[in-house]
């Protein structure tokens, strides 16, 4: 029963990264976002991942946590390409 929550969960966390991924990429602008807030997310997206590969039942929900993760760090590289440059 656990798995249905924490797959809900994720999906909803994961519905925000591709909307602000297509706006850097649209915009080109990457003010308000934080990359120490994105670090953190990384680490518990991997903190996630880890315990699934860890745990004695390896569920699908794995996919998730991986592809948000992805996204996350998309999000963060984008955001160091798109920073301006200072003079």
């Amino acid at each position: 029963m656990s798995t249905i929550f924490e797959t809900i969960m994720l999906i909803c966390f994961g519905i925000s990264w591709p909307i602000s991924i297509v706006k850097a990429i649209k915009t080109k602008v990457v003010a308000g976002k934080s990359p120490l807030f994105m670090s953190i997310v990384i680490i518990g997206y991997i903190s996630g991942v880890l315990f699934k590969l860890t745990s004695d039942d390896i569920s699908p929900v794995i996919a998730l946590y991986i592809l948000n993760l992805v996204m996350v760090c998309i999000d963060l590289i984008l955001y160091y390409r798109y920073l301006p440059k200072k003079k």
